[in-house]
């Protein structure tokens, strides 16, 4: 039996920021000999191993504020919730100098165009990766850029004066506008289906609370937007270890394999599968950054495609019917059914 760990790297905080009264952004000096493994697109995050004295640790995932076309460093936007350990553990300690244990980058909440004009919605902390799509469209894109961006009060808002420094950047390709409950109550569907009504033909990137998505959603649908244009983020907390050590079979002990044929970050590999073993632990032990952040299902920061051969998901709690249909399956579930199979992680 072999153990691999390479899918976990201890990154530094050179900076803490203090966004508002109840946010942070923990700046990571990325480390020369592992750059290639933290190239990242915007819109996606980082998986954090938080320390906990009831646990050990805890794993959540925070979405990259930073843009990998601007900045050098990789940037988490933190906020607290009410009643979680992880944030708020995480606003009262951290500080330069703690390191900390992450993931390589993952998700899919990433525009496949940043030349597309696009619809930002979020709210509250949902600006974190909203923020750095934003910037990546205006400095390597060629769209326009509208941001609807939902606090309780302008106290509450995070990035508010970067954000005014990018209107006045880009004042012809990106416009925010700031809806404060305090001030226009909670967002509806008609007053948002209103507000959108030229942008149908956008690309919407939706980021918030639940009900904060669920009208933004109920609006788009309402001006004719297609459903293959509306793009959800959705976080959960996660109750398995991804970053424990993987334990995979010598060679030796393991005779009966499939042949995998994987499309992973422009590459093609060829390895042996063993039919006890997901497609996600056996890519981590041999060393290839596959997306992932919690190794139990129950997120779709895994999720790829399967061209051919066929596949048995172990367990599925997050891709619905019309996902199955289109091919898609969860690496850190799926074993191998057929002797041949082609898994495809660049959709």
């Amino acid at each position: 039996m072999t153990r691999a760990d390479s899918h976990v790297h201890t990154l530094e905080v050179v900076e803490v920021i203090k966004e508002t009264d109840a946010a942070v952004s923990l700046v990571f000096e990325i480390p020369d000999a592992i750059v290639p493994r933290f190239r990242y697109h915007p819109g996606q995050f980082l998986t954090i191993e938080v320390p906990s004295e009831r646990t050990g640790s805890v794993a959540r995932c925070y979405s990259l504020s930073s843009s990998p076309h601007l900045d050098d460093d990789a940037i988490v936007t933190v906020k607290r919730t009410p009643g979680g350990y992880a944030s708020n553990w995480l606003c009262d300690n951290a500080v330069v100098g703690m390191r900390l244990r992450t993931l390589t980058p993952s998700g899919v909440f990433v525009p496949k165009s940043l030349d597309a004009d696009l619809l930002l919605l979020a709210a509250g902390s949902g600006i974190t990766p909203v923020m750095s799509i934003a910037k990546s469209a205006l400095i390597a894109g060629s769209g326009t850029v509208l941001l609807i961006y939902a606090n309780d009060d302008a106290s509450a808002v995070i990035f508010g004066a970067e954000l005014e420094d990018i209107a006045v950047e880009f004042p012809d390709r990106f416009t925010v506008v700031h809806w404060l409950v305090g001030e226009r109550g909670l967002p509806t569907t008609p007053a948002l289906r209103d507000l959108l009504l030229p942008y149908p033909r956008y690309d919407a990137f939706l980021c918030g609370p639940a009900p904060f998505m669920t009208v933004c959603t109920a609006a788009l649908r309402a001006i004719g937007m297609p459903e293959s244009h509306i793009h959800h983020e959705r976080f959960q907390s996660l109750t398995g270890d991804p970053f424990a050590a993987i334990e995979l079979p010598c060679a030796d002990d393991e005779s009966d394999t499939a042949a995998a044929t994987v499309t992973l970050g422009g590459r093609t590999l060829e390895l042996p599968w063993p039919r006890t073993r997901t497609l996600l632990d056996v890519l981590l032990a041999n060393g290839y950054d596959a997306p992932f952040s919690c190794r139990a299902g129950e997120c779709s920061a895994c999720a790829c495609t399967v061209r051919t051969g066929e596949v048995r998901m172990l367990r599925n709690e997050t891709l619905v019917d019309a996902d199955l249909a289109l091919g898609l399956t969860l690496a850190c579930q799926s074993i191998p059914v057929s002797d041949r199979v082609h898994i495809d992680f660049d959709q």
